[in-house]
């Protein structure tokens, strides 16, 4: 098959970003940062719902989420919401595939000389390291999948109830209002399923709410600062398209 018109190189190049960022994000994701040290400020010790000392510690996937975000709306605004539903369950699909072919190389019989090496002059167990990133658990598994595709079809749908009243303008609205609400549901789906089901850790629902919030919290105002860039890829795709068919792509769309 080739890709000969505009409309389909656009789709297969925003298709394969998608899929690339989710993937990444997955396993990214099992580094925990602290968003406070990394501005260079003092933690803020949130107290909230009786959960002490709360602060920004994220997940590194959030580094690709907000991309992740604007290609969804993107998707939806030029190809409809059907592309979106596929691509996002072909997404889930390739996210456990990925996370059930690097199970099997955890099973792999390292080699000797490999295992034990020098990294910045301390001696680590190249094994254990690598069973320790890339070996996330089954619920942090099933959670993420879950929340993943929970979160895209909020999204789907939120973005096209929103365009029925705006029609063609107010993309921020459509596009961030969509976000918003999506993410507020992936962060609390993925932390519930991980951390509240998982028997392994069993968190209270304050824990699970609290940490919700304050992710969530990160998250809104990613969302919010990002939207200058939707209106730059938005402006980047209409120069390739050309006004005519990307107007037409995007009534197009509304029909999906």
């Amino acid at each position: 098959m080739t890709f000969k018109t505009k409309e389909s190189r656009l789709l297969l190049v925003l298709g394969s970003f998608f899929v690339a960022n989710a993937i990444l994000s997955e396993f990214i994701g099992v580094k925990i940062f602290s968003v406070e040290g990394t501005l260079g400020i003092k933690q803020f010790d949130i107290n909230l719902l009786g959960v002490p000392k709360l602060s920004f510690n994220m997940s590194a996937g959030v580094l690709t989420w907000p991309f992740i975000f604007i290609m969804t709306d993107i998707i939806n605004e030029y190809f409809g919401i059907r592309q979106v539903r596929y691509l996002s369950i072909l997404t889930a699909i390739l996210i456990a595939y990925a996370f059930f072919i690097v199970g099997g190389a955890m099973l792999l019989d390292p080699s000797d000389f490999w295992v034990n090496q020098n990294i910045n002059g301390h001696q680590l167990n190249m094994n254990d390291a690598f069973a320790g990133i890339f070996g996330q658990g089954m619920w942090i598994i099933v959670g993420s999948i879950v929340a993943f595709l929970v979160g895209q079809m909020a999204d789907v749908l939120i973005f096209h109830k929103i365009k029925k009243v705006t029609g063609e303008k107010a993309l921020w609205l459509r596009a961030t209002g969509s976000t918003l609400i999506s993410q507020l549901i992936d962060s609390f789906v993925v932390i519930f399923i991980a951390f509240y089901l998982n028997p392994q850790y069993h968190w209270s629902w304050q824990m699970v709410a609290a940490i919700g919030l304050v992710n969530y919290t990160y998250k809104f105002v990613v969302a919010i600062l990002m939207t200058p860039i939707l209106y730059l890829v938005h402006g980047i795709i209409d120069a390739y398209l050309g006004k005519e068919l990307a107007h037409k792509l995007i009534r197009m769309s509304a029909r999906n």
